[in-house]
């Protein structure tokens, strides 16, 4: 079966094949490279993965191991809709002629234009974030009062958050667009689902459970007689809707408790950047830390590939997913399979990732309850509830990738009805 993906990023190895450095994923998109690989150990797929690229000027092709690669150049942004695209897309249909297209997620402008080439009957969108749901929850967390003293240099020059917030509405436009066009939906949680459902209730809705990053399932387990004791763990924080600004709210109950208690959080300091450079929502954690005098309580540990931020996870005493909203966090399903005891706000999917484990879910706000539930577990090792067993389940790389060739399958040879 031809397959072809349209991702957001492209994939380390078109990196190397483009540029001749060796790169490695640290921010986000590492499980399309778990999925990638599961799908091709398990199953004869004739892969082909395209992805915008701000490195390239024209359409460029790229034959690596497994997988063919195709870049696509994006010189209006990825949050404008360029018409001028959807010819490139035509060009690459042709040239890969797809039994299944599946576009992986929703935010940006080039899924909606790759969508509109190709056949919607062979054409699959999976769920990833939503920005149109996402932008309501952008600020929470921060009065109007807080937001304005967060202005910077920079942010007059480049927009503040509310700025990025209006970004956020004005690309979830585009993906409702792309939602109510579309006829098959890939998504695993009751939330996304009802999202899907109420843009366009006639779309099928198909529910796959995601892979995670390779490293994950090498069967090593997060042991509390070698954690680093009250110690807190971020996977990421670098816009407020991943929630650090009600970890640090919350620090100062932590350390009446908990003298020694640490944040440690993945991704540089934003903090830390000169007066000139500084982003607004860096200025605003830079003064919550200064307020709780926490500033020797917080570290940036900074970008992190696969097996570092696998240690980062083992080395913690608890995993905290504060985010204003998420639909399903892959760095969630990381921290369960691993055994770490997680703590997460109750938004958007995430309840249904912390399903048996709904103590220790907390209202996003509840910045006291936030602070109570880290103190149980610093307090009480045998309370936590081990999810290994229920996230490995979740995310079983043969599983999952059967699932998807189901999926494809029918798209590739739907079954017509037969007329009486």
């Amino acid at each position: 079966m031809v397959v072809l993906w349209i991702v957001n990023n492209a994939l380390p190895e078109a990196e190397f094949l483009l540029s001749g450095r060796k790169t490695e994923i640290k921010t986000t998109g590492g499980w399309v490279y778990g999925y990638a690989s599961a799908l091709l150990e398990h199953h004869e797929v004739d892969l082909h993965i395209a992805s915008i690229h701000f490195g390239v000027r024209e359409l460029t092709v790229l034959k690596g191991e497994r997988i063919t690669y195709y870049l696509v150049p994006c010189p209006k942004g990825s949050l404008v809709y360029d018409r001028d695209q959807e010819e490139i897309w035509r060009r690459i249909g042709g040239m890969v002629n797809p039994d299944v297209v599946h576009i992986h997620g929703t935010e940006f402008a080039h899924s909606l234009a790759s969508f509109r080439v190709f056949d919607p009957e062979k054409t699959v969108v999976s769920i990833q974030g939503l920005k149109s749901a996402y932008w309501e929850y952008y600020t929470q967390g921060f009065t109007p009062s807080e937001l304005r003293r967060g202005w910077t240099v920079r942010d007059l020059l480049k927009g503040n958050m509310l700025h990025e917030q209006k970004l956020f509405r004005k690309s979830g436009e585009l993906e409702a667009e792309l939602l109510r066009e579309c006829r098959h939906v890939i998504g695993r949680t009751s939330w996304d689902r009802a999202r899907v459902w109420a843009l366009n209730p006639s779309a099928r809705y198909h529910f796959c459970n995601e892979v995670l990053r390779p490293e994950f399932y090498d069967g090593r387990r997060w042991d509390y007689e070698r954690c680093s004791r009250h110690t807190i763990f971020l996977s990421q924080a670098e816009y407020a809707i991943k929630g650090l600004h009600q970890v640090l709210k919350a620090m100062p109950l932590v350390l009446r408790e908990y003298p020694d208690a640490k944040v440690r959080v993945a991704g540089w300091n934003i903090t830390d950047a000169p007066w000139y450079r500084i982003h607004g929502y860096g200025k605003l954690l830079r003064r919550c830390i200064r307020d709780n005098g926490l500033s020797d309580a917080v570290t940036f540990v900074g970008h992190l590939n696969a097996e570092e931020i696998k240690e980062e996870y083992l080395r913690s005493n608890v995993f905290v997913c504060p985010s204003s909203i998420e639909n399903s966090p892959n760095s969630l399903g990381e921290a369960q399979i691993l055994g770490v005891p997680c703590i997460a706000s109750y938004v958007g999917g995430v309840m249904d990732m912390m399903k048996g484990n709904e103590d220790n879910l907390y209202r996003f706000e509840e910045v006291s309850m936030l602070a109570a539930k880290i103190c149980r577990v610093f307090a009480d090792r045998g309370c936590q509830t081990d999810m290994s067993s229920e996230a490995a389940a979740r995310h079983d790389p043969k599983k999952n990738s059967a699932v998807l060739m189901s999926i494809y399958g029918e798209l590739a040879s739907p079954v017509k009805s037969l007329e009486i």
